[in-house]
């Protein structure tokens, strides 16, 4: 079994420490190094090549967003789990925009800890229940500034393909697929996981992608972009 290196990035030893007590008693994964601010994990990650790097957002000399934002373009094989004490809708999606692949909540239990890490490790995303639907509700209302931010970012990205847009263009994947024709028929979130035997939080992740993906900000563009280009 090949181990899974992580590289740890928190200001606090202590929380450090405690990740670290956390893990190790799990088969395949291994801390393999520690930074305390984002300079150095950005230095860390060049020189250990971790395959999950575990990022604090507050921290002095970098944040943990910047430095995400700086490694996910370079490290573009490395995964990325911002952890933090605030569930703040501004920090949250800067951490997408980042290219963050989770974002869990440091008040987070083991199981929930793990299971974040596995999902990740499994090309998933992972995001703290109270989190994943602050991300749907301010992408599908449009009304925040870091949401308008972006979908402002994913338009400019899509403008010159826009006019030769295909199905095969947004890379749908067969979970999304059933999602958006359920979402398109009038299905709730909570009706769709029950359809498709899947949790709620699952549905909302598999959600905002899908408008992510799509560059639209509710339900009605959603369904029109969909019938547009033969999605469902």
């Amino acid at each position: 079994m090949n181990t899974y290196n992580i590289l740890l990035v928190d200001d606090h030893s202590l929380v450090r420490d405690g990740i670290k007590s956390l893990l190790a008693d799990v088969s395949g994964m291994s801390v393999i190094g520690e930074a305390s601010n984002g300079e150095e994990a950005i230095q860390y990650t060049k020189d250990l090549k971790p395959d999950l790097v575990i990022c604090d957002i507050r921290m002095p000399i970098m944040n943990g967003i910047d430095a995400v934002s700086q490694m996910s373009k370079v490290f573009t094989n490395i995964k990325y789990i911002m952890l933090s004490m605030h569930d703040s809708e501004e920090y949250i999606l800067q951490s997408v925009q980042a290219g963050a692949h989770g974002y869990l909540l440091k008040d987070a239990g083991k199981e929930e800890f793990l299971k974040a890490i596995q999902t990740v490790k499994e090309g998933g995303k992972y995001y703290s229940g109270d989190v994943s639907s602050i991300l749907v509700n301010s992408l599908m209302s449009g009304t925040s500034s870091s949401s308008n931010s972006l979908i402002e970012t994913s338009s400019k990205k899509g403008e010159e393909t826009e006019n030769i847009d295909t199905t095969a263009n947004y890379n749908l994947t067969k979970r999304e697929l059933q999602i958006l024709e359920k979402a398109v028929a009038g299905f709730s979130n909570r009706e769709i996981a029950e359809a498709l035997g899947i949790s709620k939080r699952t549905t909302e992740v598999h959600r905002f992608n899908l408008m992510k993906k799509l560059n639209v900000k509710n339900i009605l563009d959603l369904s029109n972009k969909a019938k547009k280009f033969g999605l469902i």
